[in-house]
């Protein structure tokens, strides 16, 4: 590496670990705008790794011409370049698709944080959760009181 990759590769080192801090610090303080860059970046990861699986779907020997390029020292390169090429383009693609589908779970972890830093933040309903499959909707405060007070009392007792 020269000197000119490795100044970049140290600036978008320092960005991913600044945006990492205000997606932390936004979920911490409950700040939903702290949390878009994050998401944003999971985005755009997750469409670069869709890419990938893409070109090695529609071009499948171009990753035989990739393993050919890597260096000779290179671990089980010979092993690697004996696999049979649309064995070696399935295993690949069943990684990719492990990892794409990884991502788009945490990008939906990231998405329900978002939305409940914003729920939280709107108080129009109030969300009472019970269990861990049963959610209870609140009324707000002031219309519970004004409907509550407007009912008439119950029948008095009357022992048997």
């Amino acid at each position: 590496m020269d000197d000119a990759n490795m100044c970049i590769a140290i600036a978008i080192s320092l960005l991913m670990i600044l945006i990492c801090a205000m997606a932390t610090y936004g979920a911490y303080k409950q700040h939903a705008a702290w949390i878009i860059p994050f998401f944003c970046y999971q985005i755009f990861d997750f469409a670069l790794n869709t890419l990938v699986a893409v070109t090695v779907l529609v071009y499948p020997s171009s990753v035989q011409d990739y393993i050919r390029q890597l260096p000779p020292n290179f671990p089980y390169k010979d092993d690697i370049m004996s696999v049979n090429s649309t064995c070696l383009v399935l295993i690949i693609l069943l990684f990719i698709s492990i990892i794409l589908t990884f991502k788009g779970y945490l990008i939906s972890c990231v998405w329900n944080c978002y939305r409940y830093i914003n729920g939280r933040n709107n108080s129009d309903v109030l969300v009472y959760v019970t269990g861990n499959d049963t959610t209870v909707l609140l009324p707000p405060y002031d219309d519970a009181t004004v409907t509550g007070a407007a009912k008439e009392p119950p029948p008095p007792y009357v022992s048997a």
